[in-house]
């Protein structure tokens, strides 16, 4: 059991066991009888788009204030453009997550360490070039980035199929070089890195997890993928893999974290994977859900997460408006 580590962030609140919330599981995922510690909000999924004046989709505010009546949101961030080369203040992720992220009140932001811009959203096996010149520019971004937040800023480390041309460094490095540049964290995504192991030669999962600074992970996601033409692909549509719980029970044992969010996605990475149902996949999530549960207590004990807190008070619910 963890018990002199310390998250490395003092603001950041420890929650525990997760679902990120996504559109493909809400409309029959029984969220108010399952109970966890907190929701991951896909930002993209409830932001307006860039040519209107509302900042959430229509629906978008109520579908949050009903979760954040069952459980503290976490915003995470995908298609930001974060760090691609339009100008940050022209960039969904300050036009758009920024208000969204602060009128939930997030703990944190996590974002993809991803290039994309206003011409060019495909985003999912774009990885940054991990260069040194990259390191200075994404790290000036992301401080500016940070501070526009008003929160700790995590970055979330990339499942990618082709490295970006000009690299010099290992992603684990790269990462490591940008927290210190910039003065953020990350959130570690194992099964990202259980997906590289497998689609690259000569990547090592644990050689990754003794490069990045552990001390500096937030949060962590779980999840599943297929296999497609050969290639492994981090799909959210299967259960964890056994390597993943081996490193997260690794991970968890070495540092704290904020939180542990599991993902469950399908059909909105690929055509070529299937449509997420209750009937099939209802016990899948659960399952996995409960071994995360029993993975976070046995390394910082019964009574460390949201819902197990010896005198945890019922989470109220929390003002959550629309866009203006």
């Amino acid at each position: 059991m963890v018990t002199n580590a310390t998250i490395s962030d003092s603001s950041i609140p420890q929650l525990g066991v997760g679902l990120q919330f996504n559109p493909e599981i809400y409309d029959w995922f029984p969220f108010a009888r399952h109970q966890v510690d907190a929701y991951e909000v896909l930002l993209d999924a409830v932001m307006a788009p860039l040519d209107g004046r509302v900042v959430m989709v229509p629906g978008g505010a109520e579908q949050l204030e009903s979760l954040a009546k069952l459980a503290p949101l976490v915003a995470h961030s995908n298609y930001g453009c974060d760090f691609g080369f339009d100008p940050l203040e022209e960039t969904p992720a300050v036009r758009r997550h920024v208000p969204i992220a602060r009128r939930i009140a997030s703990p944190w932001v996590s974002n993809h360490c991803f290039y994309a811009d206003g011409s060019w959203s495909d985003i999912w096996s774009s990885p940054l070039q991990f260069s040194r010149a990259e390191v200075e520019r994404v790290g000036r971004r992301a401080r500016a980035l940070s501070e526009l937040y008003g929160t700790p800023l995590a970055h979330e480390n990339a499942a990618y199929y082709v490295a970006c041309p000009g690299s010099e460094m290992r992603e684990a490095e790269f990462l490591a070089a940008l927290v210190d540049r910039a003065g953020t964290h990350l959130h570690l995504d194992l099964h990202n890195v259980y997906t590289n192991s497998v689609n690259h030669p000569g990547f090592d999962a644990w050689e990754y997890l003794a490069t990045i600074p552990l001390d500096r992970v937030i949060a962590i996601h779980l999840a599943g993928g297929s296999y497609h033409d050969g290639v492994y692909h981090d799909w959210h549509d299967s259960p964890v893999p056994e390597p993943v719980w081996e490193m997260l029970q690794h991970v968890l044992e070495h540092t704290r974290v904020g939180a542990v969010f599991l993902e469950f996605q399908g059909r909105g990475h690929h055509d070529a994977t299937r449509v997420l149902d209750r009937e099939r996949d209802l016990d899948m999530i659960l399952a996995d859900l409960a071994r995360a549960r029993r993975t976070w207590d046995a390394a910082y004990g019964q009574r460390s997460r949201r819902t197990t807190r010896s005198g945890a008070q019922p989470i109220e619910a929390r003002e959550v408006c629309g866009g203006r």
